[in-house]
């Protein structure tokens, strides 16, 4: 069928209007003329040499060779003026008792082929179907009138050509037809996908309020209850030894951080993008008050700090606060009574801290915290780009070292 050579070379083309196919555009249309046009020449000698239906035939070819050009942006003008051309070359040829070769309708199947294919108004459709009958029977007149002592040509033969016309726009309408489901298709699957994601998202968010209403009821909870009995030991300080009063007001000071940084978490869990902390985010400048609580806490340490380190990136700052904060926190857990050394440098573009205890001097407490001390500071550093070390020394104590740069750092 003369519109499977769209489908050859078209094939690719077709989908032009959606940015696919392997083949630029200039390839397919090249390839698509050459295959339209060059059959009618091959025939043509086997039909009539003479000059005159050489000379129709050529001026033929050339129109249709630029009309198909067209065929995509002007379906429907491309079809006129592809079938004036015909009608004309077989007029004209046939009053100087030429005769074209059948291979002449092959151009007019692609044409009726693109016009199904391309042309999405039926209001430029019908004309142009309209008009193109019009100029079959005025061609089929202009012959007959002028057939005089000739042998008129234009019943049987000429109605066998157009009989299978219609089937190329048919053709070309399927495959407009199947472009636009498949397009629908598309969009069903992108529209999926979206509604996928937004359920995603909302089951997210009500397990990060169903998580934030569970920790407000019970660690909230427990945490008020913490820092009210501190308070009360507090006021009856007078009543207390000394030492006992010293560790009342660092536990008093512990419980109100932690009770602020636990609104500050459960704030972000609730609406993400509310994550700004409700009070200041602690840095390297606070490392101070916190040795001072470690050390209000029974605990031993020698600190070398580094100078300048409040002007580092605030990311930077408090991951370094979280590594020094945490490790203190393991070393009064498992090795109570233990020197721990702190060093914290912020020279050479990075920031290392390095916190090491010896042997506990003392049984730890069993059972103390919950397994998730290192994977967080490993996490926080890990995440700004840097690295974090933990283990075993060799005279049984336990040593940390996070090292993050500071150029990477969000500040």
């Amino acid at each position: 069928m003369k519109a499977a050579v769209e489908g050859a070379w078209g094939a690719g083309s077709t989908g032009d209007t959606r940015g696919t196919g392997t083949w630029p555009r200039w390839s397919a249309d090249a390839g698509l003329v050459a295959l339209t046009v060059l059959p009618p020449l091959l025939s043509q000698p086997y039909v009539d040499s003479s000059g005159p239906a050489w000379a129709a035939l050529a001026g033929y070819e050339a129109v249709t060779a630029v009309i198909l050009l067209l065929r995509r942006r002007l379906p429907a003008t491309a079809f006129v003026t592809g079938l004036c051309a015909l009608v004309v070359a077989l007029v004209g040829s046939a009053g100087q008792d030429a005769k074209l070769t059948p291979m002449v309708f092959l151009p007019l199947a692609v044409l009726l082929y693109s016009l199904g294919c391309y042309c999405t108004s039926w209001v430029r459709t019908v004309p142009a179907v309209l008009g193109g009958c019009a100029l079959i029977a005025a061609g089929l007149w202009v012959n007959w009138a002028t057939a005089g002592a000739r042998e008129y040509q234009g019943r049987l033969d000429i109605l066998a050509a157009l009989a299978p016309m219609p089937l190329a726009w048919v053709m070309g309408f399927v495959a407009r037809t199947r472009r636009a489901l498949l397009a629908a298709a598309e969009r069903r699957v992108a529209d999926a996908d979206r509604a996928q994601r937004l359920e995603a998202a909302q089951a997210t968010q009500r397990e990060r309020a169903r998580i934030a209403r569970e920790m407000h009821d019970v660690v909230a909870h427990s945490l008020t209850l913490l820092v009210v009995h501190a308070e009360t030991l507090r006021a009856r300080g007078d009543e207390l030894p000394g030492w006992a009063r010293t560790q009342v007001d660092g536990l008093a000071a512990a419980g109100r951080q932690t009770g602020g940084e636990l609104r500050d978490l459960l704030r972000m869990l609730r609406d993400p993008a509310e994550a700004a902390p409700l009070q200041p985010t602690p840095g390297l400048g606070e490392l101070a008050a916190l040795l001072d609580s470690h050390r209000a806490a029974g605990g031993t340490v020698e600190a070398r700090v580094g100078a300048a380190l409040e002007t580092l990136p605030s990311a930077v700052q408090l991951a370094g606060y979280r590594v020094v904060q945490e490790s203190l926190a393991n070393a009064r857990r498992h090795a109570p009574g233990a020197p721990v050394r702190l060093t914290v440098d912020g020279g050479a573009g990075r920031l290392r801290c390095e916190v090491v205890n010896t042997r506990a001097t003392r049984r730890g407490t069993a059972g103390a915290g919950v397994g998730l001390g290192l994977p967080g500071m490993r996490e926080r550093v890990t995440a700004l780009g840097g690295d974090l070390t933990a283990g075993p020394t060799d005279d049984g104590g336990f040593r940390v070292v996070a090292t993050m740069p500071l150029e990477s750092a969000d500040v």
